[in-house]
């Protein structure tokens, strides 16, 4: 395992999810915005829901970048692995049901984001 490499990826993991959740919660329509979804006022509950899981991945990724177990920092990598990737698989998803292809590079960006936790995270003899 790469420990240092690790560390510094929850870090700046951590940096871009929270900054997710706060832009969510001051702004909740930008985001969707960007893909062509435009809430109403009423449904901003729904960017809420998502801020709330981005303020527990940060929280969960500046917390690992702190441990020196191995099997929590995989136990860490794992679970954002599962994050980004149920997300990418949502946001193709979304796309075959008629989201707009904006989409598919957020999904693309999620891939990136499993192989490289995916590569620090890995056994040294694997």
């Amino acid at each position: 395992m790469n420990y240092k490499g690790l560390r510094t990826l929850l870090i700046a993991h951590g940096l871009v999810t929270l900054a997710a959740a706060v832009v969510l919660v001051i702004a909740p329509s930008l985001i969707p915005s960007i893909i062509g979804i435009h809430l109403e006022q009423n449904a901003h509950v729904i960017a809420y829901l998502l801020a709330g899981a981005e303020f527990g991945i940060a929280v969960l990724s500046f917390g690992g970048s702190r441990l020196t177990d191995p099997q929590a920092l995989r136990l860490v990598a794992w679970s954002c692995m599962a994050f980004h990737g149920s997300s990418g698989v949502l946001e193709a998803y979304a796309y075959a049901r008629g989201a707009s292809a904006v989409i598919l590079g957020n999904a693309a960006a999620r891939v990136v984001i499993v192989a490289l936790f995916a590569y620090f995270s890995k056994e040294k003899n694997a």
